[in-house]
Order: C-alpha cells, then structure tokens, then sequence
C-alpha cells in the first residue's frame, strides 16, 4: 500500500486526499487538498474564482509522540453574498481556526471533564489556544433554537470573581441546559437576555423562577408580563436562617455560659448554632437536648426556631390548595412573636405573597438551577479561576448547555 494512500485512511477526512507526506523538525507535515474543484465561502455559497492563495498549516491529533501538521495551499475568496474577501471554508478545520474539527472536538471533550491547564499540557498546546477552541465548538454545536421553545425558566446569579463580579445564568426547567450566560446581575443584565428573546418569545414563557432580586422581577415584569414569577423556596428558608441567626446572636445564654467555662472553649455555642440550622428531622440527640434547655429557658431563639420550622413545612407538607391561607397565618404569628428579626422577615414574604403562593402551586423552584451552579463553581474550581467573563461562559455552554461532543477516535 501506498503511503498516501495509508495516511488518506488514517486520517479519514470527507472530500481531502493526501498528496504527500513529510517529516520535519515541527513534526509530520501531511500535505492535503480538497477533492472539490470550486471554492466555498464560509458562508456555504460556493465561489469559482479566487482572490489569491497561500500556504497554510493546521495542528491535528499526535500520531503516537509525533506531533502531525495539515499543509494545504488556501484561497481567499470574493464571496457576492458576504461582500467582501474571506478565507475558503476547507472539510477539516473550522473557520478562522489553526486546529483540525478533529483536534479541537478532543479539546472540548477533555475540556468537558479536566481542567483547561491539564489539557492544554496533555495536548501540548496553550491554555489560550484551549479557549479559543472551545469557543470555536461552543459556536457550532449551541444549538441556536434554544430560545424558541421556553416556558419556564430560572434565573440566578453566581459570582466568578472578588470585588462583587457576578454572572447571569439563564436555565429551562424542562431541559435543565443552561440557554443563556452574561455579565452582571442588573436589571439591564436580564434585559438583554429578553431583548434576544424577542416580544413574541418572551410571550410564551408561563413561569420565571428567581431569588429575590428587585433587579431580575422589574426586567421580568417589563418584558414578560404574561409569565407567573416565582420565588425561589431555598432563598426563603435562607432569609429565614439569617433571621434566626440575628436572634441567636442577640440571646442571653446562660446555661451555655457556664458550659463554655467549663469546656473552656467555645465549642457548645458552636453545637448550639449548628443545632439550630439543622432541620427537625435532622436532629441529633444532642441538638435535640440543646433545643429542650432552650425551650425550658423559654429562650426567643427557640420560638424562632420553631417559626423558622413551620415555615420549611409550607414547601414541605403543606398541600398547594391550603398554601396561601397557611402562609399567611404564619405571617400573622410572626407579626405577633415579638421578636423583631421574625417580624422583618414577616413584612419581607408578606410583600412576596404572590410570588410564593405561584412557585408552590407550580411546583417550581430553582433547585435544578442550583444544581447547574453548584457544576459551575466546580469548573470555577477545577480551572483555579478563569481570566475573562467570556471564557467561563463559553465553558459553561460546553458543559452544562446540552452539547454533546463526540470523540473523533469514537467516530
């Protein structure tokens, strides 16, 4: 056999022949053109004539510890659609691209589950060039009707970086992909997520999921007026944790006074904290000896506690029909605790009423959301932080946006 014919089925490109083969100091230079007479613009419109022409070189997979380059000679092309010069689309490499498909798909499969530093050594290549790959199939493989097909959405935020740097993540409750990532967590941060939507898409959505935020409902109600605004369960148990923090801090302890001299160490006021943030069916037997000198002391903190309880009960055993008259029950007893944390967290739900009356009713919240945030913190991690805004969310297309990438060995 041949060695051009050899390389031809290694290599396996559609519509590329191997003219000839060389080893170099750079390492193995295969030199390839197209089977195709006409050119193509980028663009898919075919181009018979040329511009002009050059000689250019592509990284492809390592035959073995050798390092493998593509030769071709590339036309520049008048494209009457585009208006103006561009560089012909060639089978095995993407446009602007100085890698293979072959080569950057392995990039982004690796990137999907390895940090980009280790791929970038693995492949010996730089962790730039890993940036701009992914981007590169990021941009292919997203799928662009992912906007057309929304009903229900959560938005939340995350941070990607000190001094208060947040990211706006946009996710759909039915797929759990991420569709949408920007900068920033303004108002004008979600109202450029609405303005890609478009009036007539943003009149579909029937539900929004959300934290608090005053910015994200005004862009909501702005853009969305059709759609139901939920709030979020886990952010109202947390307003409620802090609540119950503030009365803790602010408690006389006695009983766990003389316990701290004698452990001399401050070890019993942690387990009490600690005992108080659990859930009741999480208990310990300890906690629960904790919570039982608190109730006998007729401590605040215990009333709160238990406020704090009844109000996990209402995303929890409480039937959606008998939610909102039991949320507003609770309200009313809040109101009347005397305990002034509980009274500000009762003025707080009772202004959110509709917006948690909705999500229960749904039955939606942003747990799945959540979750999504939890994967991205681990590619925050995973990458010891990430230079650019664009580069993380790029990442998070990749690995939590629904892309499947498939390995060219696998092909």
């Amino acid at each position: 056999m041949r060695v051009n014919t050899a390389f031809n089925r290694i290599l396996a490109i559609e519509g590329t022949l191997v003219d000839s083969v060389a080893f170099t100091d750079e390492g193995l230079v295969l030199t390839v053109r197209r089977r195709a007479r006409t050119h193509r613009c980028p663009c898919g419109r075919r181009v018979r004539g040329r511009y002009d022409a050059s000689t250019r070189r592509w990284r492809h997979l390592d035959f073995g510890t050798c390092r493998v380059l593509l030769e071709a000679s590339i036309a520049r092309v008048a494209c009457p659609r585009c208006r103006r010069v561009r560089t012909e689309a060639v089978p095995w490499a993407r446009d602007g691209a100085r890698f293979t498909r072959d080569f950057e798909d392995m990039i982004a499969w690796l990137a999907q589950r390895m940090d980009k530093t280790s791929v970038a050594r693995l492949l010996r290549t730089s962790w730039k060039s890993v940036d701009r790959a992914i981007t590169r199939v990021v941009d292919e493989h997203l799928d662009t009707a992912r906007l057309d097909h929304l009903y229900r959405i959560g938005v939340d935020e995350i941070s990607y970086r000190k001094g208060r740097k947040f990211l706006t993540v946009v996710a759909d409750h039915d797929t759990g992909d991420v569709v949408w990532v920007a900068t920033g967590k303004s108002e004008e941060s979600l109202a450029s997520f609405f303005d890609l939507l478009g009036p007539e898409r943003a009149s579909q959505l029937e539900a929004v999921t959300m934290d608090g935020s005053k910015a994200f409902r005004g862009a909501t109600a702005k853009a969305a007026p059709n759609a139901k605004i939920c709030l979020d369960p886990f952010h109202i148990i947390k307003w409620a944790s802090e609540a119950l923090d503030l009365v803790f801090r602010a408690e006389r302890f006695e009983f766990l006074t003389h316990a701290n001299l004698a452990a001399r160490s401050n070890a019993p006021w942690t387990a009490a904290r600690f005992a108080l943030r659990r859930a009741k069916e999480k208990l310990t037997p300890a906690d629960q000896k904790m919570l039982a000198a608190m109730r006998r002391e007729r401590l605040n903190v215990h009333r709160a506690w238990l406020l704090k309880e009844e109000l996990r009960d209402l995303f929890r055993v409480i039937e959606p029909a008998k939610a909102s008259a039991y949320l507003r029950r609770w309200i009313t007893r809040a109101r009347r605790s005397g305990i002034t944390p509980m009274i500000n967290l009762a003025k707080r739900l009772e202004a959110h009423t509709d917006r948690i009356i909705a999500g229960i009713e749904l039955g939606l919240s942003n747990s799945r959301l959540e979750g999504t945030n939890a994967k991205i913190r681990v590619i925050q991690r995973r990458g010891y932080g990430y230079h650019h805004p664009n580069a993380l969310a790029a990442t998070i297309y990749l690995c939590c946006g629904g892309i499947t990438v498939t390995l060219p060995t696998r092909r």
